[in-house]
């Protein structure tokens, strides 16, 4: 596991932010179709599930996102 993270790691580092904005696009795809798969009862708490997610996820990104601008700003 821990080299399966190393090349994950390794990945990023040889990545732009196209690559990162199709990894999403990949990803956001996936989801839809697991969700469209779902059962009519489950997608209640699939929902829930995904919006919680959402939430714990995005937070800490426009968290770090706003620090790298700020720190650019002062930069200037």
């Amino acid at each position: 596991m821990k080299r399966l993270f190393a090349y994950a790691d390794e990945y990023v580092k040889q990545s732009d932010w196209k690559d990162m904005a199709l990894l999403k696009f990949c990803l956001c795809a996936a989801g839809i179709l697991i969700g469209v798969a779902l059962p009519a009862k489950a997608k209640k708490t699939a929902a829930f599930a995904a919006i919680a997610v959402f939430i714990a996820t995005y937070l800490p990104l426009m968290s770090k996102f706003l620090r790298i601008i700020l720190a650019g700003e002062k930069a200037r």
